[in-house]
């Protein structure tokens, strides 16, 4: 059976042309706000995101105006494809317009399609953080995957908790069933219900001396009897 999808939406950012482009099209600027360590070279889109790989063939780049990639349709069908286009508007703000198209296979689709959903709006409201508190600057991305959850209430209650102490100055931009995103004038701050059952931290640092040992000590300690 499957499921093919088109999701589309906008924003209006007060960033120029050059830094949404950056963001969208570099690997430092990807970096920045999506997932794992990326690079854009030789006609191609690469991650790393723990044991995640993938790489897509980039299908459009006009600069400043239009980039694109797409993942390649694997024998069962799958694939997913990014869509960016970039318009200039008055004052050095910019609208951003970006789609994101797929195909899941098989009947059991829906669980994977829910998680891609609610993992996509915080990629989406990260990179609107992003240009809005931080474009041009280039973050350090932290990837830590933490215990494995049963509870999951309870599990984001106590990492709340233990978030109110570690971030006194934080500010929530973004939570939903899966996910939830905080911001200081250090960097932004998620997590992600994994979709095999570990908490997962994906973080972007831009300054300071934080590291992926320091957030995999604070998810093991806060949830680690979360079983």
């Amino acid at each position: 059976m499957g499921h093919e999808f088109t999701s589309a939406d906008e924003i209006e950012v007060p960033a120029s042309v050059e830094d949404v482009w950056t963001a969208i099209a570099t690997g430092p600027g990807i970096d920045s706000w999506f997932m794992g360590r990326n690079e854009v070279a030789n006609g191609q889109v690469k991650m790393a995101f723990g044991g995640y790989a993938p790489t897509s063939a980039i299908t459009a780049s006009e600069p400043g105006r239009h980039f694109a990639h797409h993942s390649g349709e694997a024998p069962d069908g799958r694939f997913i494809a990014y869509e960016f286009l970039v318009e200039a508007r008055e004052q050095s703000s910019t609208v951003l317009r970006m789609v994101t198209s797929g195909f899941l296979p098989g009947d059991d689709w829906a669980d994977e399609f829910e998680a891609m959903t609610l993992g996509g709006a915080l990629f989406r409201r990260t990179l609107l953080e992003y240009l809005t508190h931080f474009p041009g600057r280039t973050a350090r991305p932290l990837t830590v995957f933490g215990p494995v959850i049963t509870d999951w209430d309870e599990a984001w209650k106590r990492l709340d908790a233990a978030l109110a102490e570690k971030l006194p100055d934080a500010v929530e931009f973004h939570r939903n069933a899966h996910t939830l995103a905080l911001r200081t004038d250090r960097g932004m701050y998620r997590f992600m219900r994994g979709f095999r059952g570990p908490m997962i931290a994906a973080h972007h640092v831009f300054s300071g001396d934080e590291s992926e040992q320091d957030w995999q000590g604070f998810l093991d300690t806060t949830l680690g009897e979360n079983r």
